[in-house]
């Protein structure tokens, strides 16, 4: 059934880009100030969100494991956080492009820019920090705890170019400004990307998971047989 909810929303993610990928390439004009590379706010932006949605979905489960110790919870706060990180990643990624043609140069050490790869080398941290420890229980526990405070991260990336000087752009999302930075067909265009990319999260976080509830019953199952 898991797996059914999953090609379902994969390939309601990948009409929904597919349609509005025609629209940002075809239909909605250039950006007057920094022309057809502005395009790429469409991948970014959403990819931003997308990961720091993941990452606020895996804080509510780590809570969750360290309340309960529900084992379940601690391998969907893992699952989530693996599939966020990529999103983090593409953001990085789509954003160093963006600033080689805008500002000249692959990387600065921006605000925004540095905030945000702290925030990628945490939760990478959070992963090696599974692989590390082979003993489940205190496995979850460590791993809950760097992922709740590293969240705190996350609030920073999304507060940075408010709180310090930045060369990175204002926001200009409505949701953030209140409305009148962008135009009203772009941004729709950006919404509606940011619904494929958070379908395309979900169906990835029903496989991973799947998988970390295999590995950890492998796991359970090995070391009853070496007790005995």
């Amino acid at each position: 059934m898991r797996e059914k909810v999953a090609y379902g929303l994969v390939a309601l993610a990948a009409i929904i880009l597919a349609v509005n990928f025609y629209r940002i390439m075809l239909v909605l004009p250039d950006d007057a100030m920094q022309g057809p590379i502005y395009r790429i706010i469409y991948f970014h932006v959403p990819a931003a969100i997308t990961a720091f949605t993941g990452f606020f979905v895996a804080l509510i489960l780590s809570a969750w494991y360290l309340s309960s110790g529900n084992m379940a919870a601690d391998s969907l706060a893992a699952s989530v956080t693996e599939v966020s990180l990529v999103f983090a990643v593409l953001n990085l990624v789509t954003g160093s492009i963006w600033a080689h043609v805008i500002w000249g140069v692959w990387w600065t050490w921006d605000a925004r820019l540095t905030s945000m790869l702290v925030c990628v080398l945490i939760y990478a941290g959070y992963l090696m920090l599974r692989q590390a420890i082979d003993e489940p229980t205190r496995r979850a526990r460590l791993a809950a705890a760097l992922s709740i405070f590293g969240f705190a991260d996350v609030v920073i990336v999304w507060k940075s170019i408010e709180w310090f000087r930045t060369n990175h752009p204002q926001p200009v999302l409505s949701v953030r400004t209140g409305g009148g930075h962008m135009d009203p067909r772009m941004e729709a265009a950006l919404y509606i990307n940011l619904l494929a990319l958070l379908l395309f999260a979900a169906a990835l976080t029903i496989v991973r998971a799947r998988q970390e509830s295999t590995a950890r019953e492998i796991d359970s199952l090995r070391r009853y047989a070496n007790a005995y």
